[in-house]
């Protein structure tokens, strides 16, 4: 999921808010500290399962419904730690040249992002297998990672003055196509859940588009608006991948419905309209050709544009805002957290051009009584090592120690971290971990 990077608002008492990969809970990260919410309940109530004291946070990401997560600080945004929240321990910690503006996370890869580099590491021993050097400039950190292991896909932009969309195989390492989705520079990218699709959105901010993330192909393109262009915050597909969410620096979140089933069964007919067909999609797909055939580009472009399916408006523009659409005991639902400290539970309407209706608000500043207050003094590490430098002066970490490890800087490749000698299984605790949130033993007690 793409995350909300206002650094300088967590001093203006708001937060920073994202939810991991399959939307089950919610990290919220403030001045104090930071908090993970389970969302199974969120109709009714908002489960605080941890929080902890710490220093100010500008990333924090969960690895689905597992104990790792990576954060980045305010104090050191050049360093990523890795930790299992639950054993209270940090697990390795990675530093780089520049500062860190996203980190990604799916069962088989990390990707941190930097302004002009990517770092793919391995998950399972945290070991970086691949580096993309020399990127266009990306100051945002704009990237998006599937969370899908089949078709585990990093897309990063491929232009600073066009909307180029990279996709690079993630796991194979290497370029799997290029889209040109859009004529000005992109804003925001969101993947599919099953990573075979990808949303795109531009800085104009008017159209979104969905293209096929194997081939390139154009599946989609819907228009948000004609009046005015915005800033996209967010793009997220739903859990089903029936559904597309997005907001922006305006008060409306819009929600498209992307109908697959339209195309397919005019594909599927063979061309023969049925009355039923007559009534519904054919028909609309015979009205536009016939009288976008007589009007210019620019306006059948319009016309030929999905619209938004439903809508929320808020009381405030100007706020950033993550959205979300998964299903919380079997009702459709849309969250939307912002930055102010308020987490949104909508329903979804089944009739086209209906507004969602609120179900609750969430207020993420209030303490409950759900929560552990956890402050680690002295962190532990679990099975890999610490302290591992990357991307320095000469792309290696410091001689000696845990983070001694060898590896050629051929700008492909960046020296990484090799698992720890303690223990009897090395590394085992932590892969243990990323597979299913496992008892973390036999805790490795290396450090830089």
């Amino acid at each position: 999921m793409m995350s909300l990077l206002g650094r300088t608002d967590v001093d203006a008492g708001e937060v920073f808010v994202n939810f991991n990969q399959n939307i089950t809970s919610l990290a919220v990260a403030t001045s104090g500290g930071y908090s993970l919410y389970s969302l199974g309940s969120v109709d009714s109530t908002l489960d605080k399962i941890y929080h902890t004291k710490s220093d100010e946070l500008l990333l924090i990401e969960r690895l689905f419904e597992s104990s790792l997560v990576a954060i980045v600080s305010q104090r050191a945004p050049r360093k990523l730690k890795v930790c299992h929240f639950k054993k209270q321990s940090e697990i390795c910690n990675y530093s780089y040249a520049n500062s860190i503006l996203a980190v990604k996370l799916n069962r088989e890869r990390l990707i941190v992002c930097l302004e002009e580099s990517l770092y793919i590491h391995n998950i399972q021993d945290m070991k970086v297998v691949h580096t993309i050097r020399d990127t266009p400039c990306n100051p945002q950190g704009l990237c998006a990672l599937s969370s899908s292991s089949e078709h585990c896909y990093l897309a990063y932009p491929g232009s600073v003055t066009a909307g180029e969309v990279q996709i690079f195989d993630a796991i194979n390492l290497h370029a799997k196509t290029m889209i040109p989705a859009h004529d000005t520079p992109l804003a925001a990218l969101a993947f599919s859940p099953s990573g075979t699709e990808i949303a795109t959105a531009s800085e104009r901010g008017t159209v979104i588009r969905v293209f096929s993330s194997q081939d390139g192909s154009r599946l989609f393109e819907l228009r948000r608006g004609l009046k005015r262009c915005v800033s996209i915050v967010s793009l997220s597909f739903s859990t089903c991948a029936e559904y597309l969410v997005s907001s922006s620096n305006t008060e409306t979140v819009h929600i498209f419905r992307l109908d697959r089933s339209a195309t397919e069964t005019a594909e599927g007919h063979g061309g023969k309209q049925t009355s039923d067909d007559w009534m519904g999609y054919s028909f609309f797909r015979f009205l536009s050709k016939t009288v976008t055939s007589y009007l210019p580009t620019q306006v059948t472009d319009v016309f030929s544009q999905g619209r938004a399916f439903a809508s929320v408006t808020l009381a405030e523009a100007g706020v950033r805002r993550m959205c979300a659409i998964t299903t919380i005991q079997k009702q459709l639902r849309l969250l939307i957290a912002s930055q102010d400290g308020y987490l949104y539970v909508y329903s979804i309407p089944a009739v086209e051009g209906a507004e969602c209706q609120l179900i609750k608000r969430h207020d993420l500043r209030m303490e409950d009584h759900y929560a552990m207050d956890i402050k680690v003094d002295s962190p532990q590490t679990l099975g890999l090592n610490s302290g591992v430098s990357i991307g320095g002066a000469a792309g290696v970490p410091p001689g000696g120690g845990a983070g001694n490890a060898g590896g050629s800087n051929d700008g492909k490749s960046v020296a990484a971290a090799a698992p720890s000698s303690g223990g009897d299984k090395p590394g085992g605790s932590y892969a243990s971990a990323v597979k299913g949130d496992e008892p973390a033993g036999g805790a490795s007690s290396n450090s830089a």
